[in-house]
């Protein structure tokens, strides 16, 4: 353990990225094959499940540390994370440990087959061998809020310069469905010889935001354009004669979505694809609520799946007969997908997404301006002899989303954030007119600066009207704009609506209370965008 808390003090103390990769290469280089695997493991998102709750953490270390339960709820806001108010709390140790990480992230595991008596017990014995960062770190893993600042990609680069292998290689390796308990670290990285897990994808190529016009691209004759689709970014896999789904978060989704078991019996062995997932009208995607309603659940009712059928919008060609085609031009690889889906018949639950066909940037833009009605988001661009790349790269692949919808609402609740902005109030719920009276109708917590949440802070602070345990109802004084990518239906919500990905675009203080919009402004926004 001390020689990962090192590492956490190396990577922590500094903003620089080769400072970082340094620090991380020497640890992979010197540490033991099982501490490398676990920390693979914690940077990209593997982490032990949680057997003890927050709530137990924070009365046991107020006990061992002799102080008020309350004095430590109080000290959290300000210190403005958890495991590190539990650090400081504790006394200090009677005695030191040499134990590695691999050794406490086993007693973690170990929790769940023990009594909460029992559970208490092992805390308070780690607690009183570890140094307060390690503490710090250990209390990290038990809440299974472990991040440190250090990017997946920043701990690939390091890998491959600790073990001298290729990045995207090594990038390919680490995706999939793989845990330290199902494989080693020679497996994991080092053995040439290795079989690839039949159900592993390829990392995803990600697309930049344009934000100008696209003319500085060049000539249109050497882009593609594809509407960008408001689903799920996936990567279907078929592979020795059986088939897996991938989300872009690296969440393996193949019971969710049980159509695509048909895939084999219309396409050939040995393939991956590239697309978007979305819920089918047979002419279009449904709305993006539509699709919601699936991606929560492991297994799908028939009545669902009927009302919400998916199909994947396929993109790219990432595999065929087993061969990495990544290197090869994007007009290549589609010419191939277009290959491979022609003459499907209408049930089969994949299609090509169709180009848009454009002569030049203005014509382009003005099919943009349409997107909604198809309901998609923008327009990808993507360069014709682009490879497929891993990330998110600046240069061949970018969304020209459409602007934002917007709303002028007014704060009603407000509540402080966790971690770094612990001490500060940035979740605010918000409302419109419904004749006289304000009625709740979302929740926003960015688009803030960091000095305007100061001054809401503040603000709050001095116009609370009542409180609602964490949760402050404050005097409706202060309007903002909500920016959103969709609006549908929600029986769930006092409104009867819900967004998609709102936030805070801008606070208006050129705008009085009164002139916030209303319940019928949102209605009519719901009936065209819905």
């Amino acid at each position: 353990m001390k020689d990962f808390a090192a590492l956490f003090t190396a990577v922590d103390q500094t903003t620089k990225t080769t400072a970082k990769t340094k620090a991380l290469a020497e640890f992979f280089t010197t540490a033991s094959d099982d501490d490398k695997l676990w920390t693979i493991a914690l940077f990209s998102g593997r982490r032990p499940k949680r057997a003890v709750t927050t709530t137990q953490l924070r009365e046991w270390a107020a006990e061992v540390g002799g102080v008020p339960l309350w004095l430590l709820e109080e000290s959290y806001p300000i210190v403005g994370d958890l495991a590190e108010t539990i650090a400081l709390t504790l006394p200090p140790p009677t005695r030191e440990s040499d134990l590695p990480l691999t050794h406490w992230i086993t007693e973690l595991k170990s929790l769940a087959a023990l009594d909460i008596d029992q559970r208490k017990a092992r805390i308070l014995d780690a607690w009183d061998q570890l140094d307060p960062i390690e503490r710090f770190l250990f209390n990290k893993l038990i809440t299974g809020g472990f991040r440190i600042g250090v990017s997946r990609k920043l701990m690939t680069r390091a890998l491959a310069q600790a073990t001298g292998q290729d990045e995207p290689s090594l990038a390919h390796r680490l995706m999939g469905g793989w845990t330290p308990e199902t494989t080693t670290f020679h497996d994991l990285i080092e053995a040439e010889d290795a079989e690839a897990d039949d159900s592993r994808p390829y990392p995803f190529y990600l697309a930049y935001q344009l934000e100008d016009a696209p003319e500085d691209l060049g000539s249109p004759e050497d882009w593609r354009a594809e509407w960008k689709w408001d689903g799920i970014r996936g990567q279907v896999i078929l592979r020795s004669g059986t088939h897996h789904v991938w989300s872009r978060g690296e969440e393996l989704m193949t019971d969710r979505f049980p159509e695509f078991a048909r895939l084999p019996d219309f396409l050939p062995d040995g393939i991956v694809v590239d697309g978007e997932i979305v819920a089918w009208d047979g002419t279009q995607p449904h709305p993006f609520n539509t699709l919601q309603a699936r991606i929560g659940r492991k297994t799908v009712p028939k009545k669902l799946l009927k009302e919400a059928p998916v199909i994947l919008l396929a993109y790219d060609l990432l595999e065929e007969s087993g061969a990495d085609l990544r290197d090869l031009p994007l007009q290549d690889r589609r010419a191939r997908m277009d290959a491979l889906l022609q003459n499907l018949p209408d049930d089969a639950p994949i299609r090509p997404a169709p180009p848009l066909a454009f002569d030049d940037w203005d014509s382009l833009a003005n099919i943009r301006a349409t997107a909604r009605d198809h309901r998609a988001e923008g327009v990808m661009l993507k360069r014709l002899d682009s490879p497929y790349l891993s990330g998110r790269k600046k240069g061949d692949w970018w969304k020209w989303k459409l602007d934002p919808l917007t709303v002028d609402a007014v704060m009603i609740y407000a509540q402080q954030g966790s971690g770094r902005r612990a001490n500060l109030f940035t979740d605010f719920t918000f409302a419109v007119w419904n004749g006289n009276d304000l009625v709740p109708f979302t929740k926003a917590y960015s688009g803030l600066t960091d000095e305007e949440f100061r001054k809401i802070t503040a603000w709050v602070r001095k116009n609370t009207q009542q409180r609602f345990g964490p949760v402050r109802q404050v005097k409706p004084e202060h309007v903002f704009e909500i920016a959103f990518e969709g609006i549908h239906a929600s029986p769930r919500h006092k409104s009867g609506i819900a967004l998609r990905f709102p936030r805070m675009s801008r606070w208006r203080h050129d705008k009085p209370l009164q002139e916030a919009n209303t319940l019928d402004d949102l209605k009519d926004l719901l009936e065209t965008y819905g």
